[in-house]
């Protein structure tokens, strides 16, 4: 193995090692924010509370920044389009929080401090609104359809 090799193979492994560090690191902040939630049905779920696949509007305390973002499962990640991974520091924090609440967290720039200002979509309140409306909308009679 010549010495260039050995070198960036070395380097090849610090760098994934870190990659595994991270992981594990968002795996038990995940595991800890779990063991802690309260396990509810999804009809249940308060309307301000951020669940899987909610939009939420969060403002940075330090910037004063205000951006949007839909919480994921990691495998439909796309930070470029606003989907946050629930494996992600800031996915992680927000996760069974409410409208108002602030939350701290660790980043790797750093502590992170953002408050939820809004949920813009919450699948458990707005799938029961969809399906409310298509029941409606289904039961009322439209001279269109005859009858």
């Amino acid at each position: 193995m010549t010495c260039e090799d050995f070198n960036r193979l070395v380097e090849l492994l610090k760098y994934e090692l870190l990659g595994v560090i991270a992981a594990l690191t968002a795996f038990q902040k995940l595991a800890s924010e779990l063991h802690r939630a309260t396990i509810v049905d999804a009809g249940s779920v308060p309307a301000d509370v951020v669940t899987m696949n909610s939009t939420a509007k969060l403002t940075d305390f330090k910037s004063q920044a205000t951006d949007s973002y839909t919480l994921v499962y990691p495998e439909d990640t796309n930070i470029a389009n606003g989907r946050l991974s629930s494996l992600a520091p800031i996915g992680t924090a927000i996760l069974g929080y409410r409208v108002g609440n602030r939350v701290h967290w660790e980043v790797p720039t750093g502590k992170s401090n953002l408050r939820i200002d809004e949920v813009v979509y919450q699948p458990e309140r707005d799938r029961a609104v969809e399906i409310l409306t298509r029941r409606v909308s289904k039961d009322r009679w439209s001279p269109l359809q005859g009858g």
